[in-house]
């Protein structure tokens, strides 16, 4: 059995040794339920004689408890006729109860020890949830009662808790047992409450009749089905239709089990993730040094662990799971599992990310054997979902390998820094670029358009496909608001499909599966339309950029049949709920629930779900239900008439069976005095009859009717299974539309923020004119206020910019813009900038902005050099750095040193595109900077700078130039920030006063800008 991490509050499995942990009390106390909140030890209790006293019987518990819950005043219940409730002891004023036990004639309470020797209860229900909690004890056990779901035992206390729930007591075997409850309709409410919230394993235990044609009557068998956990949901209401909700396991080879003598770099792990809910299964081999960009860039909702790392805090895996504070669970591998439980390699299907591409796919991303490391962790992953999905696991497809070098990598920090996904001060997507540049209209384009913008691609001919379709949709206004307007009403066929394969899903999913094909139908039309239209226009050449459209839409498979069997099978409702807008807090019904009822019909069934035409004996039953239901009218009018009795019905009910109902005054006479009724109730105003005829022709309409009714079920099976053997091309559909959806939206984009295409090619130039940061600008827009946009261009001999200038003069925009125009492009959206040409970037690094870890003993200052060395470690030659602030929290001369040194590093190793924003103006001395061209000297010829200043106003005001400006800008403007932040006008006159003195006395050193310029000179030819 896998073990989990306990992250939780224990769990514990019912003890009868010590059962008063559940409600801690003293050995001194008399009863278990005592309801007294002190009891002296020595109280004299005034007791009335046995004959005396008031006695009260209780119903003895059946061998099947009902789900009803006992009333929380009751006591140990009565073993003999002797036991006396006593309810004359008073403490301070308030009467209590106090239950007793007579043994030989002496009256005593049952003591802690004495509930210690009690065993267990030993009713079928109690054995089941004994049994149960022993084999899950890492689980909250909810088990079905009826219409209800119940805790029971020392588990019950959390349960009530955690779902703030009342907790009771029940009787079993003569002991008082702890429980809660909650009715079935309400199970998705506190599983989210549960899973979400609180991150606990569920194990739903469901009962299933012995005998179905007995029913309850017959008993019940119960078992766990399914253990739900964070990263385990399947199609449930609260499951976030926006977000992926991936299980990842990571695991290392045992060659590779203790790194220690190797670099983290250099130890190779294996990924094995799968959103449940969709079906999307993917691997991939990265570096222990990789694996928290890995988290963060996945987002899993539960990472998976080898059961021999759980307590090892040390391991960097371990280690760097927690420290992200993603959910931990643990698992051992099996070795039961069949090969074809997809815990074996097997031959990965690699794709690229995007469909656009044309069917081009390179040579690094064929189909290969999966490696040692990515082997375990799908046996890892697989291990986990048998043991915790039970008979809801999925058939595995093949997993889609990822690989690094066809995507974009952007490391942990700067996910977060630049707020891809997520913004830093709220949490959430508000702030995030995601949620600014979001556009797409269904909820899977808006989970693709997230994994783009976190692994951008790297393929030129991808990237350029995707910027061909969103250039064709940008030129066409109208065909662009029409395929909105179509895509609205599309379904998430992707989590649809999965429903399916796991045997789930019902009337509402099958009608969505056969809307969204005619869906994508009409968008295929409406866009060849587009294309006749156009060849129509003889003035008009066809535009190269059809061919991305032309291609994406080849790609559709046909389903119309599929659609058309599906018409013809289900009736037709109205206001039918689709999944999307279900918001209940019911469970999903495996079939479409009867919506009418008939009085004629005794089942009562009319709203049938699936058309008599759909086969030859669904045709056949209901002409035969047809003729019943005629015959039972002929028969209701013959006896109206036969007794001249017009109120007169032929009716079925639970209660009474099949009867005839008349009414009491007026006709029931005449009946009382024919043989062939039978009385069976009478009421103020009615009376029924029990009548031989009717109560024939009525069992042959209910046998017809339970006829219908299993052959439905039988047809709806059917069109399940049939949407599974499609699964293939429905997820590959849907795949099409959600890059449309997105593509869609980039289009959108463009023509709302006055985005332009840009020029996307290999090589490490970068030329943006004009560009803008599209979270500020919006939020300026917002406000009223303009954005001012910037130039930057990195050439093989401009490759690094020191940029300066005063505090709130928009350094740290400049270059959060600079790294997200680069992540938008290789993305396939349009840029905001007046024109744009972007090499191809490997990585983006980042180090703006940080805070202290003091949970992790890491001050703010050991922050930025821990990001520091990780980008210095990591950068390549093709990456884009942007480093803000490097050096701050320490001694100005430690710090210049720290940023000088990091400088040098990013130029003369790392060699890659980086932009260095500093408030030590004396780097400009170090590195030679000539007033004239605004380059370095010598071996730093290739640092440019840059600066922003600010506008003096006459009266003592001033303005922020936001425009970038060759040059050094050696004073940062720190007190007209103090000045803005209120500080009082003391203190800034004082720090004026300081200031002036302590400039006049640098200017008195004029040589120290030599000094400088010849250590940074001597430095250089020292390292080379």
């Amino acid at each position: 059995m896998p073990a989990y991490e306990n992250t939780s509050p224990s769990l514990r499995a019912p003890s009868f040794a010590h059962s008063e942990n559940a409600l801690p009390q003293s050995d001194k106390q008399p009863a278990d339920l005592l309801e007294l909140s002190e009891v002296q030890e020595n109280s004299d209790l005034d007791i009335t004689d046995a004959g005396k006293s008031r006695k009260r019987r209780r119903k003895q518990p059946s061998s099947e408890e009902s789900s009803a819950t006992s009333a929380a005043g009751d006591a140990i219940p009565p073993s003999s006729n002797d036991e006396t409730h006593i309810a004359l002891a008073k403490t301070r004023g308030l009467k209590r109860k106090i239950k007793l036990q007579s043994f030989d004639g002496i009256y005593r309470c049952r003591t802690s020890r004495e509930r210690a020797e009690l065993p267990p209860p030993a009713t079928p229900l109690a054995v089941e949830i004994l049994d149960n909690l022993a084999r899950y004890p890492h689980c909250i056990l909810l088990t079905r009662v009826g219409q209800f779901y119940e805790s029971y035992f020392d588990q019950a206390a959390e349960v009530s808790r955690l779902l703030n729930i009342k907790l009771t007591k029940k009787t079993w075997s003569n002991q008082r047992i702890l429980m809660c409850g909650f009715p079935l309709m309400h199970l998705n409410k506190y599983l989210k409450m549960l899973v979400q919230e609180h991150n606990r394993f569920v194990a739903l235990c469901e009962e299933f009749p012995r005998d179905p044609a007995l029913g309850a009557k017959g008993g019940f068998d119960r078992r766990v089905v399914r253990i739900i956990t964070p990263g385990t949901l399947i199609d449930e209401p609260f499951l976030n239709p926006f977000e992926n909700n991936y299980l990842l396991s990571v695991a290392q080879t045992a060659t590779q089990e203790t790194p220690s003598d190797n670099p983290p770099s250099a130890v190779s792990v294996g990924l094995a993730w799968i959103d449940v809910s969709t079906g999307e299964f993917y691997t991939k081999r990265t570096t222990l040094a990789g694996v928290r960009d890995e988290l963060v860039r996945i987002c899993p909702k539960e990472v998976v662990l080898e059961e021999r790392l759980q307590g090892f805090d040390s391991d960097p895996v371990q280690r760097a799971v927690v420290e992200e504070g993603y959910f931990v669970s643990y698992c051992a591998t099996s070795k039961d599992l069949t090969p074809d439980s997809g815990n074996r390699p097997s031959p990965v299907q690699a794709t690229p990310d995007g469909l656009t591409a044309n069917g081009e796919i390179p040579g690094r991303l064929l189909p290969a054997v999966l490696t040692e490391e990515e082997t375990k962790a799908v046996e890892l992953l697989t291990a986990f979902m048998h043991a915790n999905l039970m008979e809801h696991m999925p058939s595995l497809n093949s997993p889609m390998r990822e690989h690094s070098c066809g995507r974009m990598q952007i490391d942990s920090h700067t996910v977060k820094a630049l707020e891809i996904r997520e913004g830093i001060r709220e949490g959430g997507t508000t702030g995030s670029l995601l949620s600014v540049i979001k556009r797409t209209i269904t909820s899977s384009g808006t989970r693709l358009l997230a994994r783009w913008l976190c692994s951008p691609s790297m393929s030129v001919v991808e990237i350029n496909a995707r910027q061909s379709l969103v250039a064709f949709f940008h030129t066409r206004p109208f065909l662009r608001q029409d395929l909105v307007q179509v895509l609205r009403d599309a379904e998430d066929a992707t989590r649809i499909v999965q429903k399916f394969l796991l045997g789930r899903g019902g009337f509402c999913d099958l009608s969505a599966i056969c809307a969204t094909v005619d869906i994508w139908h009409s968008i295929k039309e409406r866009i060849l339309t587009e294309r006749k239209m156009e060849r129509q226009d003889a003035t008009q050449v066809e535009n190269p950029e059809w061919a991305s459209a032309v291609a994406l839409m080849d790609g559709l498979v046909d389903l119309s049949q599929l659609a058309g069997r599906i018409r013809m099978a289900l009736a037709e409702r109205e206001g039918v709920m689709t999944g999307g807008e279900r918001a209940s807090d019911e469970p999903l019904p495996e079939t479409s629930p009867v919506a009418q009822r008939d009085p004629r019909n005794p089942l009562g069934i009319t709203d049938w779900t699936i058309k008599p035409e759909f086969s030859a004996q669904l045709t056949q039953l209901h002409a035969a239900l047809e003729n019943l239901l005629a015959e039972r009218d002929r028969l209701e009018r013959r006896l109206q008439e036969e007794y001249l009795a017009p109120s007169l019905s032929l009716r079925a009910s639970p209660g009474q069976g099949m009867h005839v109902h008349i009414a009491r005054k007026k006709d029931a006479s005449k009946l009382k005095r024919s043989k062939d009724f039978i009385p069976l109730s009478e009421s103020g105003s009615t009376c029924t009859f029990f009548n031989t005829e009717w109560s024939r022709l009525a069992s042959t309409i209910s046998d017809i009717t339970l006829a219908i009714s299993t052959a439905e079920k039988e047809a709806f099976e059917s069109m399940r299974n049939e949407v599974a053997a499609h699964a293939v091309h429905l997820r590959r559909n849907a795949r099409i539309i959600d890059e449309l959806d997105v593509t869609l939206a980039f289009a959108n984009l463009a023509v709302e923020m006055r985005f332009v295409r840009p020029i996307v090619k290999e090589g490490t130039s970068y030329h943006v004119v004009n560009g803008r940061h599209p979270t500020v600008e919006l939020g300026l827009l917002a406000a009223g206020r303009g954005f001012t946009p910037n130039t930057v261009t990195f050439t093989p001999d401009s490759q690094l910019h020191i940029i300066t200038g005063p505090n709130m003069a928009g350094k740290s925009t400049l270059l959060r813009q600079t790294a997200l125009i680069a992540i938008l492009a290789q993305t396939g959206s349009f840029v905001p900038a007046d024109h744009a040409e972007i090499g191809i970037v490997d990585r983006v690094f980042s180090r703006v902005g940080a805070k202290d870890d003091l949970f992790r003993d890491r001050s703010t200052f050991m922050v930025e050099m821990l990001e520091a060395s990780d980008i210095l470690q990591r950068a390549t030659p093709n990456s884009l750095v942007i480093m803000d602030e490097v050096g701050r929290g320490t001694t100005v001369d430690d710090g210049l040193a720290i940023a000088f040194a990091t400088v040098h590093h990013l130029l003369s190793t790392n060699g890659c595109r980086a932009m260095f924003a500093t408030h030590f103006h004396e780097l400009a001395d170090i590195f030679g900077h000539d007033p004239t061209s605004h380059r370095g000297e010598g071996p730093f010829s290739k640092v440019a700078f840059y600066c922003t200043d600010v506008d003096e106003i006459e009266n003592g005001y001033f303005t922020y130039s936001h425009r970038l400006n060759p040059g050094v800008n050696r004073d940062s403007h720190g007190l007209k920030v103090a000045q803005l932040a209120g500080m009082p006008a003391t203190a800034v006159e004082v720090a004026r006063s300081a200031l002036s003195w302590m400039k006049e006395r640098s200017s008195q050193n004029s040589g120290r800008r030599a000094e400088l310029r010849a250590l940074g000179q001597n430095l250089a030819s020292n390292r080379q």
